[in-house]
């Protein structure tokens, strides 16, 4: 059963309420301030021209009807004409103008989450799963967009109508209007009542949607997964649970909404009766006019669309500032990783890297590296061996500091990257996973990727390099062929290949090597392995390699066991120690002398259980 946090109190969270309102207002109305002025211009118009058309009922009734004076009858009509030119020229005026202000807050609100989220360090992507906050942003974004025009409509055409309509119906007859407003107070307290309900209920149906969205999501990038272990029925099954789950909130927020409509029609409807009678009363037994009667009549039906809106008002807020603040919520995470206020600019020269006695442990959890201390030598190719959950991944990750060490240094060319702004840390490091991920757009744009300014001619070279110019050539369209999701209409190996591209145009004096061939087949190894030889050249590079023939001809080599270094030197160096970890996974994988062939299954267990003895 799903659980969703209840409110604390009611008071605090009308407070925040009323201070989020006032957030949105200062920051989303301080551009658009002419923008804003023209609508409530308008909307001012379209609330004056309908006290106006209620004002004139006294004169229509009396003059032309009772009287029967031609005089008066074609400047009355000119004059509710010319009222319903102006309102249907302002209605469309503000209409207009509130439509163009809210798409653009809307684009700017997701141009402005896009970039925040750019700005989170690593970590916070690992706590939080990307399809859920996905769906969240698309469900949410439009709340600032509603904040702001419901506020604006409702005081500036909403309130200003009712205060026009109420002052007519003073103005013709003070006692009726008495009667008529007596029905606010016991509307407005039952309104507040269901506002608290639905807010928590709105919250839980955004949650619940954008889990909804996520799940679509997973089961569509892993279509290939779900189908080959026929998971279709258990993705379905859980689907629906989400999808119930999520309409029954919905349901829950339709009935909660609604109720306002029963409420307030019989509310009204008592009050409109009851004028009506008292009105009809007076007329019949007064011998009165009709006039001031009518126009009375006709301000409370006009007054009662705009009180409506406006007793519904706190209920359609409570909705849209809900998924506002659940948008709030991603902008006003700090990033953890934010640059000092004095921070320098990396400039590399040699690319000597060197750790400083490293230990780190991620967020709630235990140390994964423990005291690590060693030097990547410029120019040179330093490997990392050793079982998974050794901690290689963890150090290849601390050098472009997607996070942050928690003991010891780390320094390049004797400068600690603490000390430097990370955009000028990232710009010297070009970067190949053993996962490549491909983005929107063409084969060439994603090349272009690991530098922008990138002539098409120095695509091609990357390509060249990368072993990937040929296949390239092969596709419908060349470099302009568009990538489907993630490259699936590319093989794993060039996938691989147009990756290392992307890291080789780059240019950068360092280079990380993510296990970058452990997935590939022999003959796209072979390519790739050619690429990667091809980038390390006058680099300084640092590779993790589960299979040994991609690391053999390293300068040096590095053994981790349990998050320490436990060997290291060259692969003849380390084969001359008869007992140790390298040796023994030289003998599981196969020929000593070359390098050997791939590990097969057996042999990468035999190699986990042998180094962790």
């Amino acid at each position: 059963m799903i659980k969703f946090p209840r409110p604390k109190t009611r008071h605090v969270e009308l407070d925040t309420m009323t201070a989020l309102i006032s957030r949105i207002m200062r920051e989303a109305g301080r551009d658009y301030i002419g923008g804003y002025a023209f609508a409530i211009f308008c909307l001012l118009l379209v609330a004056g021209t309908t006290a106006f058309t209620a004002w004139i009922m006294e004169d229509i009734i009396n003059e032309a009807f009772a009287s029967k004076d031609p005089s008066s009858l074609w400047l009355i009509c000119g004059s509710i004409l010319t009222a319903f030119i102006i309102r249907g020229f302002a209605s469309y005026g503000q209409a207009v103008t509130l439509a163009r202000i809210g798409n653009n807050i809307v684009a700017r609100y997701q141009q402005r989450v896009i970039d925040h989220l750019m700005a989170l360090n690593v970590s916070w992507f690992s706590n939080n799963r990307s399809t859920h906050v996905a769906g969240q942003i698309a469900q949410n974004v439009a709340g600032i967009r509603d904040v702001m025009n419901m506020t604006i409509t409702s005081f500036a055409r909403d309130l200003i109508t009712l205060v026009g309509l109420v002052i007519v119906m003073v103005s013709k007859d003070p006692l009726l209007s008495l009667v008529a407003v007596i029905i606010a107070p016991p509307l407005v307290l039952s309104l507040r009542y269901i506002s608290r309900r639905i807010r928590s209920a709105t919250r839980e149906s955004v949650v619940l949607n954008s889990r909804v969205l996520g799940a679509m999501q997973e089961a569509i990038q892993g279509v290939t997964v779900v189908k080959a272990f026929s998971m279709e029925e258990q993705i379905s099954k859980h689907s629906a649970e989400l999808i119930r789950a999520a309409e029954e909130r919905s349901n829950r927020i339709a009935r909660l909404s609604e109720r306002t409509s029963p409420l307030t029609e019989t509310i009204a409807g008592f009050a409109i009766s009851g004028v009506v009678a008292y009105a009809s009363y007076r007329l019949i037994y007064s011998g009165e006019l009709p006039g001031s009667f009518i126009a009375f009549i006709t301000a409370l039906l006009l007054a009662y669309d705009p009180a409506r809106r406006l007793a519904r008002l706190q209920v359609s807020l409570e909705r849209a500032v809900v998924n506002a603040r659940m948008i709030y919520e991603i902008l006003d995470t700090e990033p953890k990783q934010a640059d000092d206020p004095d921070a320098g600019e990396l400039t590399v020269s040699a690319g000597r890297i060197e750790f400083e006695d490293i230990s780190f442990a991620y967020e709630g959890g235990e140390k994964v590296l423990d005291h690590v201390s060693f030097v990547a030598e410029p120019g040179r190719m330093t490997a990392f061996v050793g079982p998974s959950g050794a901690g290689k991944s963890t150090l290849i990750n601390l050098l472009p500091r997607f996070y942050d060490a928690g003991e010891g240094r780390i320094l390049i060319d004797g400068v600690d990257i603490n000390t430097v702004t990370k955009a000028s840390l990232r710009a010297n490091i070009a970067y190949v996973s053993q996962q490549p991920y491909l983005f929107d757009g063409t084969i060439g744009d994603n090349i272009r990727y690991g530098r922008p300014e990138a002539t098409d001619a120095e695509v091609e070279e990357a390509a060249r390099r990368a072993q990937a110019h040929d296949f390239i050539l092969a596709q419908p369209k060349g470099y302009d062929t568009p990538l489907g999701e993630n490259g699936a209409n590319l093989s794993g190996g060039q996938r691989q290949r147009v990756s290392i591209a992307r890291a080789l145009i780059r240019n950068a004096p360092i280079l990380l090597l993510d296990e970058a061939t452990s997935a590939l087949d022999n003959e796209s190894e072979a390519a790739v392995q050619k690429a990667l030889e091809t980038a390390m050249a006058g680099r300084t590079v640092l590779v993790i390699a589960h299979r040994l023939s991609t690391i053999y001809k390293a300068d040096k080599i590095i053994v981790m066991q349990n998050g320490r270094v436990v060997e290291s030197g060259t692969h003849e160096e380390l084969l001359d120690e008869p007992g140790g970890i390298y040796t023994r996974l030289q003998k599981l994988s196969g020929d000593r002398e070359a390098g050997g062939e791939k590990m097969d299954a057996d042999a990468v267990v035999e190699w986990k259980k042998e180094s962790e003895r």
